[in-house]
Formats: structure tokens, C-alpha cells, sequence
């Protein structure tokens, strides 16, 4: 009697090399991939930015009324006319520059990537990682499933 064959210990098949694929390729499409992710984690730090920003721009409220009631009426004035709302790059606020890297950097990234994953690897995402894992997990240890 032969042994009864685990199929789920593996990789699911959106996660598996198409046949013929390349180390080559899956390298390239990995490094790709990793560029992808730093663009994100670059893009999640506008958005701090943005957040901080307007943080501070809503706390310039606060700071003027606090100068006016101290007595520093000029203080106040400078405040409201020359930082409250400023731009912070000529003509930007910080929602402009964002939608601005969306526009020209972003998503034609993302766009590019998911075209040469489509087009290279039949749409099958993370071959590098889902190999990476399957050379680097113990088999039949519970931490160390192929698939949730």
C-alpha cells in the first residue's frame, strides 16, 4: 500500500512556479516586488507626512488664540496670516503632493509590477517568498504549515 500523499503540504498553486519559469525570472520578478514594497512604505511616510502636517496646522489655531489671550495680539496676527494654511512647497498643500506621486510615480509602479507578474509568472505573486519558505520551514511542525 503506498503512503497517502499530503497536498496541502505545499504551497497553494497561486503559489507555486508555473512550469518553465525561470530562476532567473523568479529572482528578477522578486526584486521587483521588493522595490514595489519599499514604494509602499515610502508612500505610507507621505501620508505621515500629510497627517503631521495637518496636525500642526489645526494646532495653529490653538497656538494663535493662546498668543492673542497672552496679550500677543501681533504674535497672533503673524501666526493666522503667515503659517495657518501655508503651503509647503509653492502651491502644494500636502494632499497635492501626494496625489501627485500617485499619479506620476505610483501607480504606474504598481501597474508595471502587476503587468510583469501577469505577463511572467501567469499572475502567481510572491513565487520568491513562497519558495524562500518552503527551503527555510520545518515539515510537520505546526508552526511551520505550508498554507494557513
Amino acid at each position: 500500500m503506498e503512503p497517502v500523499r499530503d497536498d496541502t503540504d505545499g504551497p497553494d498553486r497561486h503559489h507555486q512556479r508555473p512550469a518553465g519559469l525561470s530562476d532567473a525570472t523568479v529572482e528578477a520578478l522578486g526584486s521587483l516586488s521588493k522595490a514595489l514594497e519599499t514604494t509602499e512604505r515610502a508612500r505610507g511616510h507621505l501620508y505621515s507626512f500629510h497627517q503631521l502636517t495637518g496636525t500642526a496646522d489645526l494646532e495653529l489655531d490653538r497656538a494663535a488664540l493662546l498668543l492673542r489671550e497672552a496679550g500677543h495680539e501681533p504674535w497672533a496676527d503673524r501666526v493666522e496670516t503667515e503659517l495657518l494654511g501655508r503651503n509647503v512647497i509653492p502651491g502644494h498643500w500636502t494632499f497635492q503632493i501626494i496625489e501627485a506621486y500617485d499619479r506620476t510615480y505610483y501607480r504606474p509602479f504598481t501597474d508595471m509590477e502587476h503587468e510583469a507578474v501577469r505577463q511572467l509568472a501567469d499572475g502567481r505573486d510572491h513565487l520568491y517568498e513562497a519558495e524562500m519558505k518552503e527551503a527555510r520551514r520545518t515539515r510537520n511542525h505546526r508552526h511551520h504549515t505550508a498554507r494557513p
